[in-house]
């Protein structure tokens, strides 16, 4: 399929967008074309992580792998942000499903992203070949996925990702020993670390401030050097310290934007900002929008 077709194709996916800016769409391969696997290509940028369900004669190959898959066979396929991939078809044509979305697609209240899950963070396979019931359960996840998206549910945002939820615990369920299997220094490092971090949100009045602010903090508290840290973090997610805090706090800050009366100093001050300034100039290069705007 040549790049024309393909963003000829893309408007029709646009307004799948939640209240945090996040983006979600579900779509069948065969409605784009014969050559199903490269219309997706659109959707390869570094911010979209990626589920598929994908029948066909074909190759995927990912992380220096190659996956073989017959005619008749069905795969479930995660991919991630950070990691290249691609298929290669051997006769006819793949059929099937993906559904692709942002890190912010993510309910604002929900403390987990995309990253902590096994099978996006290379701590769990994340190419599975399915029997003919699995395939119809997760047949049936993406046809729920493709219905919601059109309808006009206030809360759709909400019924999709428990539908992306079911799916990734229904594949991390094929090897459910793998992860206590597979721990290393750096993935307890990191879990220790997230717990940390989830443990200081959410805030629940305006004088509450966060009370680990900066990668030393953390570092401090779990009695290992900000260097170190920062190794395991980036091998086992792929982020920074420094990001990951960041990303967190700005989590936080658009869930009280949206759902509390508190005045945007009151916020920044709890999240850790002296400033108002500081705290509007870090909202916008994170978010795009002032806080004024976003609140609006």
């Amino acid at each position: 399929m040549d790049q024309h077709s393909i963003e000829t194709y893309a408007p029709q996916l646009n307004g799948q967008h939640n209240n945090a800016g996040g983006y979600f769409v579900a779509v069948r391969l065969e409605e784009f074309s014969a050559a199903s696997l490269a219309a997706t290509a659109v959707y390869s940028r570094k911010d979209f992580y990626k589920i598929s369900l994908i029948n066909g004669h074909a190759s995927y190959f990912y992380q220096d792998q190659e996956y073989l898959f017959d005619k008749d066979d069905w795969a479930l396929v995660f991919t991630n942000r950070e990691v290249p991939y691609r298929w290669e078809v051997h006769e006819g044509t793949c059929n099937g499903y993906a559904c692709m979305f942002t890190e912010d697609f993510l309910p604002l209240p929900v403390h987990i992203r995309p990253s902590d899950w096994a099978v996006f963070n290379g701590n769990a396979p994340s190419v599975f070949k399915l029997t003919g019931k699995d395939k119809i359960f997760f047949e049936g996840l993406f046809l729920k996925m493709l219905d919601e998206q059109d309808s006009a549910y206030a809360h759709k945002f909400d019924l999709l990702f428990l539908y992306v939820q079911e799916c990734i615990h229904g594949a991390q369920k094929f090897d459910a020993g793998a992860g206590s299997r597979s721990q290393t220094a750096a993935t307890r490092l990191t879990s220790a670390f997230k717990n940390l971090l989830a443990g200081q949100f959410p805030l629940a009045y305006p004088n509450q401030q966060v009370t680990l602010r900066t990668p030393q903090d953390y570092a401090d508290r779990l009695a290992v050097h900000t260097n170190h840290l920062n190794r395991a973090l980036k091998e086992v997610t792929g982020r920074t310290t420094t990001q990951l805090i960041n990303e967190r706090i700005m989590q936080e800050a658009r869930t009280l934007m949206l759902h509390s009366n508190w005045t945007i100093s009151q916020i920044g001050n709890s999240l850790g900002f002296e400033e108002a300034t500081h705290f509007a100039r870090a909202f916008r290069q994170h978010t795009g929008k002032t806080p004024s705007a976003f609140r609006q």
